[in-house]
């Protein structure tokens, strides 16, 4: 019987210094914006842009809008992408997208095509851990961490309800 070993590689206060820190280099890049729109890919993605939202809304004045996109991160190619938001609210606004976890880059990608059909203003992107295995061309604007992992290895990102979130490699 094989045993599967997880190593932590985020703790929960770790996690809430990349927070921080990507909230403020947000807020530094976008402090004459008066709206922010903050797209978290589904689940976890958008679990962490909650994160990222919250600390904006207590570092700025500026109206910070959350939203959840879905996407089949399984086959996003195939995926019908849905977000909780009107497409005539994106108009001439500053999106970030956000996810937890970027390895191959096809969810992001995909993600970030969607709002590539509207007049936005600017579009940026927010990983909390980078796995640097990327087969399309994406880049990321904010990043918590970046690892150097196997495409074997598992990165597994829980965010608490008890706020008490972790980062693995398994």
């Amino acid at each position: 019987m094989a045993t599967t070993t997880k190593t932590l590689i985020l703790d929960h206060d770790n996690i809430i210094q990349k927070v921080n820190r990507i909230a403020y280099q947000i807020f530094e890049d976008n402090y004459t914006e008066k709206e922010i729109i903050i797209a978290g890919i589904a689940s976890r993605g958008y679990e962490f842009a909650e994160l990222i939202s919250e600390t904006l809304q207590k570092i700025s004045k500026i109206k910070i809008k959350l939203v959840e996109l879905k996407i089949n991160k399984e086959r996003p190619i195939d995926s019908n992408i849905k977000l909780t938001l009107h497409e005539k609210d994106l108009s001439d606004k500053v999106i970030i997208v956000v996810d937890d976890v970027l390895n191959s880059g096809s969810t992001l990608i995909y993600g970030i095509n969607y709002f590539l059909n509207g007049p936005i203003r600017k579009l940026s992107t927010a990983v909390l851990v980078n796995r640097n295995h990327h087969r399309f061309p994406i880049h990321v604007d904010y990043v918590g961490t970046s690892l150097s992992t196997t495409l074997q290895d598992h990165v597994e990102v829980k965010f608490n309800v008890r706020g008490k979130h972790s980062v693995y490699l398994k």
